[in-house]
């Protein structure tokens, strides 16, 4: 087996600084994956959004008139 040139203490700030670059990186990590999470809400919101306008005016054309807020029945 081969001697190695560098110190204990060498190898141990090598490792310090490599666990510092990981932790560095899994922060980007984890704010991209934040970010993503944050996208995929608003477009599912917008797809809903999106769905709920159709149906209500799909029922307004239905019934050929508007619906006023008073006519919907509260589900509490």
């Amino acid at each position: 087996m081969g001697k190695s040139t560098k110190t204990y203490e060498e190898r141990i700030q090598e490792k310090d600084l490599r666990i510092e670059n990981l932790a560095q990186e899994l922060k980007r990590y984890e704010a991209q994956k934040k970010r993503l999470e944050k996208r995929k809400k608003e477009e599912e919101r917008k797809i809903r959004t999106h769905r709920l306008i159709e149906i209500g005016a799909a029922v307004e054309s239905v019934l050929g008139r508007c619906i006023e807020l008073e006519e919907i029945p509260r589900t509490e």
